[in-house]
């Protein structure tokens, strides 16, 4: 029996996708990543060297959404007051009133966050992980839906600061974007040649549509498993030779929520281990640190993840759904 809820949610979410499609060509995988981590309520950051369309495709999504959208530009002397907001002196009140900062969006682009200070940088952990700010004694909330799709450039370039761990563990995914392809250079050029086409991008969802779609996302079934298949995948992270830090217990929930996301998009509702390895890497490698020796020997980490992949058996029940 067909779902009306499900099939929705997949019209939706290629309508949005191919909407910042007009203006990120050839990329169309990582548009779907980036929006399947907005839809499961979390942070993403998108990393690689400078030119290839880090801002414009954070900025795309947003336009996307009609939605509250704001931009903070990451430099060394961006104090954390400047991204959560500042009490300031009334007079007319006699009193201290708070002036919210950038971070009080729907979606909130942390351009080449990694250019900040680590003090600039933490400023940004409870808002992204309990999705409220604290200031002066006072918690205010950020109105759902809440994400900071962050930019980074590749850490040897001059003048940035390595994120903590404690930061880059909230980000639900870490995505590159990659050069693009010979054809699809060709067509930037005759598309963005004379005029970019993100000037002339409409909105094609809502606020409410993007609200509805998360409700959604979270009825979809995840059998035990393809429970047990995300536990025994981040399990393999921690005993692998090469790997010195595995992923965290928050990866596992992840994976679950954003597979969620990527079975609906798909027009299921329920999970495949599929959805589970199509996820896995953007999810999983940014949380782990590899050995030193694993370092100098070449190794990196999404090798190591599909090496993990390659080892960690697929459940055969996985195509069932629960109770089934």
């Amino acid at each position: 029996m067909p779902n009306t809820d499900i099939d929705w949610f997949a019209d939706r979410f290629h309508e949005i996708s191919s909407n910042v499609e007009r203006v990120i060509q050839g990329k169309r995988p990582v548009i779907t990543q980036v929006l399947s981590c907005l839809l499961a309520e979390g942070h993403v950051i998108i990393e690689d060297v400078p030119g290839v369309g880090k801002t414009l495709l954070a900025k795309s999504i947003a336009r996307s959404i009609e939605c509250d959208f704001s931009r903070i530009q990451f430099t060394p002397d961006l104090l954390p007051s400047d991204v959560t907001g500042v009490s300031v002196w009334d007079r007319n009140h006699g009193q201290f009133s708070f002036k919210p900062g950038p971070i009080f969006s729907n979606i909130v682009i942390g351009d080449e966050i990694n250019r900040a200070s680590p003090k600039t940088q933490s400023a940004m952990l409870e808002a992204m992980e309990e999705r409220q700010v604290t200031n002066d004694g006072v918690t205010r909330p950020l109105e759902p839906p809440f994400m900071v799709i962050a930019t980074q450039n590749p850490l040897e370039h001059e003048g940035t600061y390595p994120l903590p761990e404690a930061q880059l563990d909230r980000f639900m995914m870490r995505v590159e974007l990659g050069y693009p392809s010979y054809e699809t250079a060709l067509e930037i050029l005759d598309t963005h040649g004379v005029r970019s086409t993100f000037v002339d991008l409409m909105p094609v969802a809502t606020v409410k549509d993007v609200t509805a779609m998360i409700d959604i996302a979270r009825t979809v079934t995840v059998s035990d498993p393809v429970k047990h298949y995300i536990v025994d995948l981040v399990e393999a992270t921690r005993d692998h030779p090469e790997v010195l830090l595995g992923a965290s217990t928050r990866s596992a929930l992840f994976l679950q929520r954003v597979a969620r996301v990527w079975a609906a998009a798909a027009g299921r509702d329920f999970v495949l281990p599929d959805d589970v390895k199509a996820l896995a890497v953007p999810v999983l490698s940014h949380r782990m640190a590899l050995r030193p020796e694993a370092v100098i020997r070449g190794a990196g980490m999404e090798e190591v993840v599909l090496g993990i992949l390659d080892r960690v058996p697929v459940p055969g029940a996985g195509r069932h759904r629960a109770g089934a």
